[in-house]
């Protein structure tokens, strides 16, 4: 029983007035989002909304990372667009359960991990880059359905309602905590538009929501080869750019919130709730940062919050669209506009010159690629290549190697830093071997070797030293050291021994 408690966090103190508000705030902020999302990638609206409610209950339920809110995403949404046009929505679904599957192998292989990998500038570019697009994303609100500018009062009221939800949301916090900022200006401007009767855009305007329960539909498409030709691709940029969306979100909640979330429990709730999505009409979904921001400022900690915003969308899917259509997309913006606001890192411009130029490069670098091509998954993984290969260069150049004569005439070289495939150079010109002794020594007590690279190294440097007819003698090698030279016999033929003292291998 109480495995089962800790499995779904329930032994955690829960605020269910706050944890309730939140969620509906949250459900109220996901309708806009996903009708777009599902818009851009060419499907009917409630394609997104199915989505959002599947991924967001699953997720929210079995995550790990209580307080995290799922969703259609736009990144899914710009990757399924040309499946959708070129083949059809059956091929969407049947590449979102795909994607779902290698999901739940990432989890399980314990692939989230990898996110340890991610320096802090990349992180930082990723979510500077996501609040640009957040915030970008809300230009269109201020434009027509024509995709013009709105014009003289019609752009004035739009305007002043967006201001008047953006100054409810940053001054009541400060006043009380105890209903979300989020949900009373979405009221307050509601109520205002409706009681003034103040024409302005709503979201009926964009497009309807109404609807049904979500349909369970298996995708109508022939199981073969062919099939899995044109779902397979999407099927893995799915799966990468949802993961990497979704936990890239998690560390940030977890330094919000000064908690740690599950990263390969996540990898496999987002997969089941992918595979559900798929089965249920959905297109599909991940992490939504800026939602889950929205529900931790409300002060949602717990799984809780995730759940009622996910019942409340389908609530107002089946029986509240006629309400729902009639809310001002003013009010809705602004809360968007202040969650952009609070998703960039401030605190990153105040460290830039503190930073090595390297980082404030990386950091720039992903900015811009997750800003302007709205590619996250290409976006980190530039940012960690670039910060690898800086890591590789600066680590190459610190090798050193310091040399002396001991009494018996036998010259060490006591070598400094990493071996390994970028220092390999630097460290096979530290030796003299023409004018070095007959015995020579290579300590690697304050060095490790790292690679197949290294050891080729080493085979060069003994061979050179075998051909003078000298021995060399390798001193202080750590027993991952020695294991590497042990399965590298082909490439250095050495007669192998234990000194007492020295842990020698000759």
């Amino acid at each position: 029983m109480n495995r089962l408690l800790n499995f779904f966090d329930f032994k955690q103190v829960v605020n269910y007035k706050l944890e309730i508000l939140s969620g509906i705030t949250v459900a109220l902020a996901l309708i806009p989002e996903a009708v777009a999302f599902a818009i851009i990638a060419g499907l009917s609206p409630l394609t997104g909304l199915y989505a959002a409610f599947m991924v967001g209950l699953v997720a929210s339920i079995f995550g790990g990372r209580p307080g995290m809110i799922s969703g259609a995403t736009g990144a899914i949404a710009v990757i399924i667009a040309p499946l959708a046009l070129m083949h059809g929505v059956e091929y969407v679904f049947a590449a979102v359960m795909l994607a779902g599957v290698f999901q739940i192998g990432a989890g399980l292989f314990k692939l989230g991990k990898l996110m340890r990998l991610v320096p802090q500038p990349v992180i930082f570019g990723f979510v500077n880059g996501l609040a640009i697009i957040i915030g970008g994303s809300q230009i269109s609100q201020f434009k027509n359905a024509s995709g013009e500018w709105l014009q003289g009062n019609d752009m004035y009221v739009f305007c002043g309602l967006v201001a008047l939800a953006m100054a409810i949301i940053a001054i009541l916090p400060r006043l009380t905590k105890a209903i979300p900022g989020g949900l009373v200006a979405i009221v307050v401007v509601f109520a205002l538009a409706y009681g003034l009767e103040i024409d302005t855009k709503t979201v009926g305007d964009i497009a309807s929501i109404k609807g049904g329960f979500p349909p369970f539909h298996l995708p109508n498409l022939p199981f073969t080869i062919e099939t899995l030709q044109i779902v397979l691709p999407f099927s893995v940029i799915i799966a990468s750019v949802g993961l990497i969306e979704s936990l890239l979100t998690l560390n940030i909640v977890d330094e919000l919130t000064q908690t740690r979330g599950k990263g390969n429990r996540e990898c496999v709730a987002q997969g089941s709730a992918n595979i559900l999505s798929g089965m249920f009409s959905g297109m599909g979904g991940c992490a939504m940062i800026g939602q889950s921001l929205i529900n931790v400022s409300s002060g949602a900690r717990a799984r809780l919050s995730g759940i009622v915003a996910s019942v409340m969308l389908l609530i107002f899917i089946v029986f509240g669209s006629g309400l729902i259509e009639k809310l001002p997309m003013a009010a809705l913006t602004g809360l968007m506009l202040i969650v952009a606001i609070g998703t960039f890192e401030w605190a990153s411009f105040r460290t830039i010159r503190r930073m090595p130029p390297s980082d404030v490069l990386v950091m720039a670098i992903v900015t811009l690629v997750t800003a302007f091509l709205h590619n996250l998954a290409l976006a980190v993984l530039v940012g960690v290549i670039i910060s690898a290969l800086v890591f590789a260069w600066d680590n190459a150049k610190r090798i050193r190697a310091r040399k002396h004569i001991d009494q018996d005439g036998w010259k060490h070289y006591e070598i400094y830093g990493p071996l390994f495939f970028g220092s390999t150079t630097v460290f096979s010109e530290k030796f003299d071997v023409s004018g070095d002794p007959n015995h020579v020594v290579i300590d690697f007590k304050e060095s490790r070797i790292s690679d197949m690279s290294a050891i080729e190294a080493v085979s060069k440097v003994t061979a050179r030293y075998a051909e003078a007819g000298k021995k060399v003698h390798l001193r202080h090698l750590s027993k991952d050291c020695r294991t590497l030279l042990d399965r590298a016999d082909a490439i250095i033929e050495v007669n192998h021994f234990e000194d007492p003292t020295y842990k020698v291998v000759s």
